[in-house]
């Protein structure tokens, strides 16, 4: 599924650009991908449209948000310490930040590594058009593997 939503990101700059289910459920096709691959990244995109587009109330400043055990049980211990990262980084706000919180509960399979979080994320920036600071893009992007220390 993973791979499916990377494809979307970035091919499809911004969410109005991308085609109707169908039709991308057919060129997800045509490139390769599984069939069910696919019906898992369609079925977490409307969730992803519908979350945000909704209206979304964000939590009070100084307000602390405690994860229920359902959803620390989704994260890796990498990906809770990313989560938390963000967030003491402010780089996401409170709405953006259960924006993610639900999309990550919307994943069929748990816990979530490191590198599908960062998926997640930068497809949450993606659905409100917006695009994180260009240090935290490469946060997201580069593996640690690949960085060059100076």
């Amino acid at each position: 599924m993973f791979d499916v939503l990377v494809y979307v990101y970035e091919h499809y700059w911004r969410p109005d650009a991308c085609p109707e289910a169908g039709l991308l459920a057919r060129k997800l096709s045509a490139v390769g991908f599984e069939e069910e691959e696919i019906a898992d990244a369609l079925a977490w995109l409307e969730g992803l449209r519908t979350v945000s587009t909704a209206p979304m109330v964000a939590p009070a400043g100084g307000s602390a948000r405690v994860l229920a055990s359902a959803e620390s049980e989704r994260f890796g211990p990498e990906a809770l310490g990313f989560l938390h990262f963000l967030e003491s980084a402010g780089v996401l706000t409170g709405a953006m930040r259960e924006l993610v919180l639900d999309r990550a509960m919307a994943v069929p399979r748990a816990p979530l590594t490191l590198e599908d979080f960062k998926v997640l994320v930068l497809l949450a920036f993606w659905s409100r058009g917006e695009e994180p600071d260009s240090l935290v893009l490469d946060e997201l992007f580069v593996d640690d593997a690949d960085r060059v220390v100076h």
